[in-house]
């Protein structure tokens, strides 16, 4: 009459111990990933922390460069370079083979290019971040690596006479307060031919570059501007 009752299923041990492991790994990875997400917070804060003032320096030297390009837009013979931080000057900028000296249009080009120069270094971003600006005379590869080192660096005392002795340049007219700012902030280098151009003709030139503080530099203290400075004379 009765049909026969199916045996009841024993369940295993191994059954019961199911939930209570399903459950621990669910909670090993939300702890992973509440791990993962900690470490993935931390990493951005301290990458922030680290590129945040690198950013803003490198946002305030555009600034700056940008500055005196704006300034000098449509000079002939100056090129304000703000990916390289350079100034260079055309044909002006170029010397003759064994010869030191520019020719006399370079003396107007800096007569507009240096008091833009000098009001951008006393501005405020200028203050901050503008080092030096240093002078790069350059040479072709004719001779050897010595004898166009010595004259790389008479390219560039050659520009720095035309900065300061007002004989060798009437067209650049400086307060005594000006000239004090070039000495301070202009500085003589040469490269030898270690900075080819395509051709030896553009291989002989003497260019800007400007130079500015990292980081965690220490700023160099200047002297307090006078009214009268020593009178600077040529030695080329």
């Amino acid at each position: 009459m009765f049909g026969r009752a199916s045996p009841t299923r024993r369940r295993g041990k191994a059954d019961g111990e199911k939930p209570f492991w399903i459950s621990y790994a669910d909670l090993m990875t939300a702890m992973m990933v509440l791990f993962l997400s900690a470490m993935a917070v931390t990493i951005a804060a301290v990458t922030r922390k680290v590129t945040g003032p690198e950013e803003q320096r490198r946002g305030e030297i555009v600034e700056i460069c940008s500055s005196i390009q704006q300034q000098l837009a449509g000079v002939g013979n100056l090129n304000i370079d703000c990916v390289n931080n350079r100034i260079s000057f055309g044909d002006a900028g170029r010397f003759a083979t064994n010869n030191y000296r520019l020719p006399t249009e370079a003396n107007a080009a800096l007569a507009r290019l240096v008091p833009v120069v000098l009001q951008v270094a006393d501005g405020p971003l200028g203050k901050k971040w503008m080092k030096q600006v240093v002078v790069e005379g350059s040479t072709d590869t004719v001779g050897g690596y010595l004898y166009n080192l010595h004259l790389s660096l008479q390219r560039s005392e050659w520009m720095l006479c035309l900065l300061m002795d007002p004989r060798k340049n009437a067209e650049l007219q400086l307060t005594p307060q000006q000239l004090q700012r070039v000495r301070q902030l202009f500085l003589a280098g040469g490269v030898s031919f270690n900075n080819q151009r395509a051709t030896a003709d553009e291989s002989r030139r003497v260019e800007l570059r400007l130079q500015f503080y990292g980081l965690n530099d220490e700023h160099k203290d200047l002297e307090p501007l006078s009214g009268s400075t020593p009178t600077d004379t040529c030695q080329l």
